[in-house]
């Protein structure tokens, strides 16, 4: 992305106002007056400086991904009310990058809920764990995990993320009584367009 800044000074009844604002194809032109006082002139360059680096970012964000992303839906899986999601979104090397998101009550603890990709789908009991993905936070209910290789040594891309066989869970705790207390779950891949039968829930293990 091309920046063009074109600065001039204009008489003192317009010092401080911004001129011109022109936005073409992927190039923006910005015209604006200089100002004449120096704390002014401080906060513009602050201004100009805070949204260049938001630019930057935006632009490495879209960088990193190819576009391609796979949606879906977790559900409530307790007396616990959450729901949520995963988005599977293809990063440019052909990883992919899951990122969890709750819906529900938040929290200021250090707290994090454990978060599996099963083998399988959810009604299926003691379901081998695939991948350990990164535990979600109590105080933002998120969690982003770039997928690596799984426990049975295969590596998932976006097209065969479309045909796999699982499920996600994440848990209340990590061991002990509450391990057995899911949070949301929802099989992923083609299994995922099934309805939600939270009868049908099973407990799975913690062994890969």
């Amino acid at each position: 992305m091309l920046f063009f800044w074109y600065l001039e000074t204009f008489d003192s009844s317009n010092v401080g106002e911004i001129d011109n604002f022109i936005s073409k194809s992927n190039r923006f032109y910005v015209l604006f007056v200089l100002p004449e006082n120096r704390q002014s002139m401080k906060k513009l360059l602050l201004v100009f400086i805070a949204a260049f680096f938001f630019l930057s970012c935006s632009e490495q964000e879209e960088g990193k991904y190819t576009g391609n992303q796979l949606e879906f839906q977790l559900y409530q899986s307790s007396t616990y009310n959450f729901n949520g999601n995963l988005t599977a979104r293809e990063l440019v090397n052909g990883s992919l990058e899951f990122t969890l998101r709750l819906d529900g009550s938040k929290t200021n603890t250090d707290y994090s809920y454990p978060a599996h990709l099963h083998f399988g789908s959810y009604d299926q009991k003691d379901s081998p764990i695939a991948f350990l993905l990164n535990p979600v936070s109590a105080r933002n209910l998120e969690s982003v995990t770039v997928l690596g290789t799984l426990s049975d040594g295969s590596k998932l891309n976006f097209e065969s993320m479309k045909s796999f066989d699982g499920h996600v869970k994440i848990h209340l705790a990590n061991e002990g009584p509450d391990y057995g207390v899911i949070l949301v779950s929802g099989n992923v891949g083609p299994k995922s367009a099934a309805k939600f039968e939270l009868e049908n829930l099973a407990i799975c293990g913690n062994e890969f």
